[in-house]
């Protein structure tokens, strides 16, 4: 990522005039978006059929290389088998079930073989796509039917525009803050949305010098205009042609507010227009609640997903097409941008409110949509993205073009356009509805999606760590990957937050492939599960014993050394799990499963206690997700120069001291910093003797 943020070497000045679009001096066309074949199309999860229908009306060259990619490959069961083995080994609790772990897997070639013909078959008729993606798309997403708020949606928390103040350099009216705030972002997401709708952004390209990678672009398809659909046992996804439609939603007090925010030739209203639209749609939520209270219909979005599709469906039945518009007019928006009544401050607040609302905001929220900005009134911003046709990376270069403009810059670079404004402009998407949304049978359903969602919120806990004693500069100064030692580090604390190593689960993305999303790297190897043991479940102080410091040294050495041959195989698509998954999933009702896929280490090998996932670019202040598994933790994290960011999510537990439900994000953020700095003692200690046997006088250092 930080490879792609230097790459892009365009002046704030080139910026700013492309982003104001409007200039009359300007002579260059730029690109507008094609009209598609059809008005909106409505995805089941299928990357191919989509793109049949809507790839060959986008030109430009942002899918133009997609017929290049490589396919996403089937590995030979005799190598999966060997990766596999080291990684299930250390979850072993007994003699006994390494004896017959071992003995399912020496049976295990044999017995998938039939399984791995078919798989190979199933490759061989999707020349054109993943054999993967329908089945990872549907499987993992579409037809996952508990709420998406937590299980399925991410946050990003922007670092603050600290020129959102008043125009003296003071620090301005809240209000003031979050108008400019949502106007500056908006500004920007109108020229990434016009590359992307227009066809015109370029590939994405991942490497260096001859090692250079095109990825797959498939997933800004379904960036903008873009809304999952709930429906009975499956839902879909609904993109509308951006040819037509050119407003944005507009969140404000759980009511939902549309205006158009582009002109006919696709440029962005001036700075001016937008923060005069923003307002209106404040004041018309304020004056709403005066006379009819707050909206609750974005509780619905937010609840078990056959509930929502059932209660959808009576919206539709009471409504009529009254109601049946105004969703489209929803659906259909580029994106949405939530005006939340809050001022949060410090990283915990701001990711309660950007992953989920926190409660007191989230009906202030239609999760269904593929993107919402969010924007407090104190100005600090997020984003929370649905994730279900399109992985993080996508959206990571959306915001990399929407954090660079400072509402300085956007100010400097926008023209006047106050004759544009007009009050009527701005639309209340269900004014027209309000008797329909108070309807009993409406009302009774809100309620329950209010009740169960806040429940749920309320369930989860989340914690986060800025640890500012060193970051990549020093790790790498040490010889170590970055990553891979941040790895080791967190096996180190969840093995002391649950006294025994833990499946762990670091997201890997496969986009060189046509219709690739990502694998799994798994963390646990024996060396890891060797030097957590070593470090102990406390704290030994023993870095003076050389003979203990260089035995964890080495087991650290060789984990950090695994982890970056395995991360390597996943992002060739050369890791266990998803082609695990797809040997499972050709197994016939009438047949049995290998023998392995019902043994109980291999079902805690994927049962993911830790899933992890690294991101890191220099104006997020934090981003995070929902855990996998009931028992487990979600674990995000970034590696910066001179400091490394951790969020933690998990449910709260029963059973704390004192009968206290019991904070493993918390815990965990703690053991981490403590994990942290054992490890650099460890490096210190190491490095002092040796130079000290070199004749060399080490100087006093601390801790940090």
């Amino acid at each position: 990522i930080m490879q792609r943020v230097r790459q892009n070497t365009r002046t704030i000045k080139q910026m700013t005039k492309r982003l104001a679009g409007t200039a009359t001096t300007t002579t260059t066309k730029k690109p507008l978006p094609p009209k598609w074949p059809v008005p909106h199309l409505d995805s089941h999860g299928d990357y191919l059929s989509d793109a049949k229908i809507l790839e060959p009306a986008i030109p430009g060259p942002l899918y133009s290389r997609q017929h290049t990619l490589p396919r996403l490959p089937i590995p030979e069961l005799s190598t999966t088998l060997s990766k596999f083995l080291p990684t299930a080994l250390p979850l072993c609790q007994s003699d006994e079930e390494r004896a017959t772990l071992l003995e399912n897997a020496s049976s295990f070639p044999s017995q998938a073989l039939t399984l791995q013909t078919r798989l190979r078959e199933r490759a061989a008729g999707a020349e054109d796509t993943s054999w993967l993606q329908c089945w990872w798309n549907t499987l993992m997403y579409l037809r996952f039917r508990e709420t998406v708020v937590i299980n399925v949606s991410y946050f990003f928390h922007f670092a603050d525009d600290c020129a959102v103040g008043d125009d003296n350099g003071g620090d301005g009216d809240e209000g003031d803050r979050q108008i400019r705030r949502a106007a500056t972002l908006l500004t920007s997401a109108a020229a990434f949305r016009r590359e992307v709708c227009s066809g015109s952004l370029p590939p994405e390209k991942i490497g260096k010098g001859g090692g250079v990678r095109e990825l797959c672009m498939v997933g800004y398809k379904y960036m903008f205009h873009a809304c999952r659909i709930p429906r009975s046992g499956g839902d879909s996804y609904k993109i509308y042609d951006p040819s037509l439609h050119r407003h944005v939603i507009v969140i404000c007090d759980g009511r939902f507010f549309s205006f158009d925010f582009l002109n006919a030739e696709g440029d962005v209203a001036s700075l001016e227009v937008l923060e005069k639209r923003l307002r209106r749609c404040r004041e018309l939520a304020a004056a709403a609640r005066r006379e009819k209270g707050g909206g609750e219909i974005g509780w619905l979005t937010g609840w078990h997903r056959d509930e929502w599709a059932n209660a959808r469906e009576v919206l539709l039945d009471v409504g009529g097409e009254e109601l049946s518009r105004a969703l489209e007019v929803l659906e259909s928006g580029v994106l949405a941008i939530c005006l939340d009544d809050e001022t949060p401050r410090s990283r915990d607040q701001c990711g309660n409110l950007f992953l989920h609302g926190n409660v007191s905001s989230s009906h202030n929220r239609w999760f269904d949509k593929s993107i919402q900005l969010i924007v407090t009134k104190n100005g600090k911003a997020g984003l929370t993205g649905e994730h279900s046709m399109m992985d993080g990376m996508p959206v990571v270069n959306f915001v990399d073009h929407l954090t660079k403009l400072t509402y300085r810059e956007a100010k400097a670079a926008s023209h006047s356009g106050s004759d544009y404004y007009k009050d009527g402009d701005v639309v209340d998407i269900f004014e027209k509805c309000e008797a329909i949304l108070n309807h009993e049978r409406v009302a009774a359903l809100v309620k329950k999606a209010k009740n169960d969602l806040s429940n749920y919120i309320q369930a989860h806990t989340l914690s986060s760590l800025a640890f500012h004693g060193y970051g990549s500069n020093y790790i790498k100064k040490s010889k170590f990957s970055p990553d891979a030692y941040i790895q080791m580090a967190m096996q180190l604390a969840t093995y002391r937050l649950f006294s025994t190593p833990a499946a762990t689960y670091e997201a890997t993305q496969v986009r060189p492939y046509l219709h690739g999303r990502t694998e799994t790297t798994r963390t646990v190897s024996p060396s890891s599960s060797q030097f957590s043991r070593l470090m102990g479940l406390y704290p030994k102080g023993d870095e003076h014993d050389p003979t203990k410091r260089h035995e964890k040294l080495d087991a650290l050495r060789r984990a950090v050394a695994e982890h970056i041959a395995y991360i390597r195989d996943a992002s060739r698509a050369e890791g266990v799990d998803r082609h695990f998954l797809g040997l499972s999933l050709l197994v016939g009702d009438d047949e049995t499963a290998p023998d392995l896929f019902s043994h109980p280490v291999f079902r805690r090998s994927k049962s993911w206690r830790v899933s992890t996932s690294h991101l890191s670019h220099p104006r997020f202040v934090n981003w995070g997700y929902g855990e996998v598994v009931p028992d487990g933790v979600g674990l995000s994290y970034m590696i910066r120069p001179d400091a490394c960011v951790f969020n933690v999510t998990a449910l709260k537990k029963g059973g704390g001291e004192g009968g206290r439900e019991e904070q493993w994000p918390e815990r965990l953020t703690f053991l981490l910093e403590e994990a942290l700095l054992e490890m650099k003692t460890l490096i210190e200690f190491d490095r002092d003797a040796a130079e000290t046997e070199d004749g060399v006088v080490a100087a006093p250092r601390s801790k940090l």
